[in-house]
């Protein structure tokens, strides 16, 4: 089978032949249908997070069940699912006391599986390697979904949409009549914007270095588009009577965006940190203006959800006509498409390209 590898920080990225162990006991072999190109999978290509390599990139994807181990209960073949990154253990603290997205078994970005065609030691990007024909993961890595919801809208709802929409109501509680400023407009923050407006926020500043993306951050449910420029605390303030919004959220992952947020946020407003970055990109706050401006700052992992709960209802939600997930999509491709859809998500263009390794019916 086919997948997308790379095999070293800032490498080319190819699309090579790699062999995938039969499923064990507890596992299962999926047919991928749709994958997402995730900023995430940018960080483990250049260097913001450290996999080990050759990798298999791609972590946000849907498909078809193909096999099953021994013991698996989960799903039988034919199956639609939804891949899932952070699959909890369900027996740690954190998965006890109702913190799955923080469960102590989670953290690293690669996993060990398979070979290359030359018999080298394949890792596979955050346990799956889904920019790829098919994958081999445990059967608590896969949410089943209707068969009826197509495997494009199904392979956002597996990243960028159940982070965006979980930072929004889980994690902010963003409540109807607050004013919400989205910084950096890729697949999550646009995500962010939809359900910020669903929930009711007014006004809905979406936020971004590229002018390109004002179309998209409208048609996203955007009340108003502004260029992250010298003029932005200012331009957000006109629009807030003066204070600021009462959520900020950061949506790209970088120091300067953080600050960004922050500055953008009323006193007493809260700042939700959603995008995933550097460990050496600082954020500089003085002890001051942290007391002063009674802000909170707090992350948003995985849009503090559990796939296994809220999943199943975001897949009804599109189903049923109240989720539109077509503003996402800007671009799609095959498999020898993707490093030129890492091209140009690099380069700020455009929201999700979504790839499309195998047939979609």
């Amino acid at each position: 089978m086919r997948a997308l590898v790379v095999r070293e920080v800032g490498a080319p990225l190819r699309v090579e032949e790699i062999e995938l162990p039969a499923p064990g006991p507890g596992e299962v072999r999926v047919g991928i249908r749709a994958a997402g190109v995730c900023h995430s999978d940018l960080s483990m290509v250049n260097g913001t997070l450290a996999p080990s390599y050759p990798l298999a990139l791609g972590h946000e994807a849907a498909g078809v069940v193909t096999e099953v181990g021994a013991g698996v209960s989960r799903v039988t073949p034919g199956a639609h699912v939804v891949l899932n990154w952070a699959p909890p253990c369900r027996n740690c603290w954190y998965c006890g006391h109702g913190e799955p997205w923080l469960c102590a078994g989670l953290g690293s970005p690669s996993t060990p599986r398979g070979r290359t065609e030359a018999g080298e030691p394949l890792h596979v990007t955050l346990g799956l390697g889904a920019l790829a024909e098919e994958v081999v993961v445990p059967e608590n890595a896969v949410i089943p979904v209707p068969a009826a919801l197509p495997f494009e809208a199904a392979a956002l709802l597996g990243c960028a949409v159940l982070t965006g929409v979980g930072a929004v109501r889980r994690t902010a509680t963003v409540a109807p009549g607050e004013s919400v400023a989205v910084i950096g407009l890729g697949g999550v923050g646009l995500s962010v914007v939809g359900a910020a407006r669903a929930a009711g926020a007014d006004p809905v500043l979406a936020v971004d270095v590229s002018p390109a993306k004002a179309g998209l951050a409208i048609a996203a449910g955007a009340t108003h588009f502004l260029l992250a420029d010298d003029k932005l605390s200012r331009s957000v303030r006109e629009r807030t009577d003066g204070r600021g919004v009462d959520h900020a959220f950061e949506c790209v992952g970088r120091g300067s965006t953080i600050r960004t947020a922050w500055r953008s946020a009323r006193r007493g407003g809260q700042v939700t940190v959603v995008g995933m970055g550097a460990k050496d990109d600082l954020v500089p706050l003085s002890a001051l203006e942290i007391f002063h401006s009674a802000r909170t700052l707090r992350s948003s992992v995985y849009g503090s959800s559990d796939p296994d709960r809220d999943l199943p209802e975001l897949a009804r939600a599109v189903l049923d006509g109240t989720l539109d997930l077509a503003p996402l999509i800007t671009d799609r491709t095959t498999l020898d498409g993707a490093a030129e859809a890492f091209d140009r998500m690099a380069r700020g263009e455009g929201a999700r390209t979504l790839v499309l390794p195998g047939p979609q019916s």
